[in-house]
């Protein structure tokens, strides 16, 4: 296993990422307007840190009911794996499993490989158009592609958790309080953005 430095990130650095976590839109030139840090500076370290795998880009697309409303519901899932099962066990079948790039995208909102009581864990968040629906899938396509790769007494504990809301996402991310319009609301304080 790979052990990792810890990197200080420099006032530029820090700046740079300031203005993205605000709004991930901002172009090179803006950010230069924005912080005083010269644009081919910014263009330079925003590409180091994509590169170091510090900076990286999501979109979220809201789901539920405030969104598309394509789901109504969302439940955190704990799966307790058996003693033996191992996380490498687990990555493998990640990248070679054929259900993950189609079918677990549709159902899986996000997923955690984890450790609880010495074990390995994996926990996902599920959305689905009611409470027997994310049942259903987990119960008749997850469960049962998890068997198939790791046996059928894999599975030790399973819990479920019927999530109510997001509060806080990317440490920053308040979507009741600082968001409005996709991005960080404009009078939000820069001092409240959590960079280090």
């Amino acid at each position: 296993m790979k052990v990792y430095a810890m990197r200080k990130l420099d006032e530029q650095e820090q700046q740079i990422i300031r203005a993205l976590i605000r709004n991930p839109r901002f172009s090179d030139n803006k950010i230069g307007a924005l912080t005083g840090v010269p644009v081919r500076t910014v263009s330079r370290k925003r590409g180091r840190l994509e590169q170091e795998g510090i900076l990286s880009y999501y979109t979220a697309v809201e789901m539920q009911t405030k969104g598309t409303a394509r789901y109504n519901t969302q439940h955190m899932i704990i799966i307790k794996f058996k003693l033996g099962v191992t996380r490498s066990q687990l990555v493998q079948e990640i990248r070679s499993e054929p259900n993950v790039a189609n079918i677990f995208s549709e159902l899986i909102r996000d997923s955690y490989m984890a450790e609880t009581d010495g074990h390995i864990a994996l926990v996902m968040v599920l959305e689905g158009e009611s409470d027997s629906d994310v049942a259903e899938n987990l119960q008749g396509k997850i469960i049962p592609s998890l068997k198939k790769n790791h046996g059928e007494d894999s599975i030790v504990e399973l819990r479920t958790i019927r999530l109510l809301g997001p509060i806080r996402r990317e440490h920053n991310y308040l979507p009741m309080v600082n968001m409005q319009n996709g991005v960080l609301r404009d009078d939000w304080p820069d001092e409240a953005i959590f960079v280090e």
